[in-house]
């Protein structure tokens, strides 16, 4: 045996509050921590495959991979063994006594302020945690695990207590073992007695039966009526002896027809390759056959990961070849923006020893990438048209997503602007209503050939725009754009159905019929010449926010608004650019006023009676200012337009 000294560390402070939370959970479906150990099990036991093909000597003559459990109920304990990769000190104490996990604070706070049953058991395996939800049903946890082609083994133990032990022991062979000393049976309390192998043999049949390796239980062979006649007669158990079975199918699901496939049993597959608890939304099952033969068993989940949208969210598919697996991640099998799609594609045309590097140049990877990406715009695109409230949901989640793939995905471009809805002024009534793009130009004005847009933080902002007044009361629809990559997808988005998008908050409008709009635009320049005096006084005084003082027609009720020219960033995209590592271009201003207003009315009677008018300045800074506000901008000088505004009223 080994002498080491044991030595005893804390958990992390995250990781303690996290044991703690579920040692004294009220969750009651606590047999969730079998399938969660049996996948991490399956997990090393996939990285010892892969590791082997470069360096077979990991095997040890040891080829016969499984996953074993073995239960004994005299003794309370309940062990699952695997002859997978191990780990090495280091490893347990990083993958065991620390949580890596950027959410872990978030899941936390969440299973504190009192989710649901079913919501904590979804975080468990959102959050990749499963190791630890075995306190759940164990009051002490042993493991021993020994790295692949190393001699060193390591026994972990712990209580759930803030502490665990590390020492260096010894075991026969590669992989891990841990025994669970399971608490006493409680089955108000979800505590079922788990060395009972009937109780065994049903987790695993529900949550396992996929798992592509055997899962192979070692307990008491059941009773023969005539050990049963012998104990009534003797009043003594017998003690039967020891025998093994292998408890689940090993087929890959992703292998059988779909008519042999119920849907709970995708639903259980999708929970373990995802670590999610919810029903997928969608199922995809898919064959492909000719210049390359693959299968690819996908999902669309119901909810989207809280990491969807950082930076580092790159969680791919698992790619097998010949079932088995290669890549636990594969990030080339899909494009970024369908990040969000969980499952596996296996092939037989690939190389076994195919490495990252060279799947990036593989042909048949590109022809894979290709088809996959068909295959589920297609299905989104059906599950828009058939089943429009089921889309609703997936576009909640993952809207955001889709909307990246226009800049991103030229090839796909037309079939991802059929999938994107956005909100719409056409329906005040019901502002939940989504609108797609066919649906706007099937609503729009004769001879209207532009699709109106603002951009904005919120759709109160938006709807609430000054820039918005004359399309309301002339009767244009207008899309609310209010997703932080609603400033990408207008980048790259010009057109749609032959009609070019314009942004209501650049340029100049123009409303109404042909001859509506050439009387407007003499009526306009008539009072430009008429006012240019006051207009080049106001320019000169904002000079440093503003380029070009003019007057407009898009306004009906306020006296002022701020644009931009056709090509300039809007003022959310400038912020979002600001941000960046060393800010961003900062844009100077069009500032439209409105000819019918009062205000410019008393302001122009004022200029012409004194136009070196002290009061002036301020008038000009406070119409400046307005206009900020009203789109949501910040004052350049907050101070200054707080002294003007208290200086009009002193004098009002």
């Amino acid at each position: 045996m080994a002498t080491a000294t044991v030595e005893t560390l804390q958990f992390q402070a995250e990781t303690r509050q996290l044991l703690d939370l579920m040692i004294h959970s009220l969750y009651s479906n606590k047999e969730i921590f079998l399938r969660e150990l049996i996948s991490n099990s399956s997990d090393a036991l996939d990285r010892l495959r892969f590791e082997a093909l470069t360096r077979p000597e990991l095997l040890e003559g040891d080829e016969d991979l499984k996953i074993r459990l073995e239960a004994d109920r005299n003794l309370r304990t309940l062990s699952i063994h695997d002859n997978g990769i191990g780990m090495s000190r280091e490893e347990v104490i990083a993958n065991i006594g620390t949580i890596a996990k950027s959410g872990t604070r978030e899941l936390v706070d969440r299973i504190k302020q009192g989710e649901s049953k079913q919501s904590i058991a979804e975080l468990i395996g959102q959050f990749g945690v499963g190791f630890y939800s075995s306190f759940m049903a164990a009051e002490r946890v042993v493991l021993v695990t020994r790295r692949a082609g190393e001699t060193a083994a390591t026994r972990w133990e712990s209580t759930g207590d803030g502490t665990y032990t590390v020492e260096e022991t010894e075991k026969s062979g590669r992989g891990t073992s841990i025994t669970l000393y399971l608490k006493p049976e409680d089955k108000d309390n979800g505590v079922d007695e788990y060395s009972d192998r009937w109780v065994i043999s049903r987790i695993v049949r529900r949550y396992s039966d996929f798992v592509s390796y055997p899962i192979v239980l070692k307990a008491e062979k059941d009773p023969e009526i005539e050990d049963l006649a012998k104990e009534k007669e003797t009043g003594e158990k017998p003690v039967m002896p020891l025998e093994e079975k292998t408890l689940n199918t090993m087929k890959p699901i992703w292998t059988r027809p779909q008519s042999e496939v119920k849907p709970e049993d995708y639903t259980e597959f999708y929970k373990h390759i995802a670590h999610d608890w919810t029903e997928p939304l969608k199922v995809i099952s898919y064959k492909a056959e000719g210049r390359i033969e693959y299968q690819a068993l996908l999902f669309v989940p119901a909810q989207a990961p809280y990491d969807l949208y950082y930076v580092a969210s790159k969680p791919g598919l698992q790619l097998y070849v010949k079932r088995i697996q290669i890549l636990e991640k594969c990030e080339d099998l899909l494009p970024q923006y369908l990040r969000f799609v969980r499952g596996v594609v296996d092939s037989p045309d690939l190389a076994l020893n195919v490495s990252r590097e060279m799947l990036q140049q593989d042909r048949f990877i590109t022809l894979i990438r290709k088809g996959l990406t068909k295959k589920i715009l297609d299905v989104l695109q059906e599950m828009r048209e058939k089943e429009p409230d089921t889309y609703l949901k997936f576009w909640a989640e993952f809207g955001r997503a889709i909307k990246e793939g226009v800049s991103a995905d030229y090839e796909n471009k037309e079939k991802l602007l059929e999938l994107l809805v956005f909100q719409s002024s056409h329906d005040p009534e019901n502002p939940e209503k989504l609108t797609t793009l066919k649906e706007y130009v099937e609503r729009m004005k004769e001879g209207q050939n532009e699709i109106f847009y603002l951009t904005g933080e919120s759709r109160s902002q938006v709807e609430n725009s000054p820039n918005l007044e004359a399309f309301k009361e002339k009767g244009y629809e207008v899309l609310y754009l209010v997703d932080t990559v609603d400033e990408l997808l207008t980048q790259s988005l010009h057109e749609y159905g032959g009609k070019k998008l314009k942004s209501a908050g650049k340029g100049t409008v123009a409303l109404g019929s042909e001859e509506e709009k050439k009387q407007t635009e003499e009526e306009l320049k008539a009072k430009e010449e008429q006012m240019k005096p006051l207009l080049d006084a106001i320019q000169k005084k904002l000079d440093t926010w503003v380029k070009q003082v003019r007057l407009t027609n898009r306004l009906t009720n306020s006296p002022v608004c701020l644009v931009g020219a056709e090509h300039d960033y809007s003022p959310q995209l400038e912020k979002l650019l600001q941000k960046g590592k060393g800010g961003g271009p900062k844009q100077r201003r069009i500032l439209e006023l409105n000819p019918k207003h009062e205000i410019l009315t008393r302001i122009g009677e004022r200029f012409e009676k004194d136009k070196e008018d002290p009061v002036l300045e301020d008038y000009a800074q406070l119409l400046f200012g307005y206009g900020l506000i009203a789109e949501g901008g910040e004052l350049p000088d907050p101070v200054r337009f707080n002294k003007a505004v208290a200086d009009l009223m002193a004098r009002g």
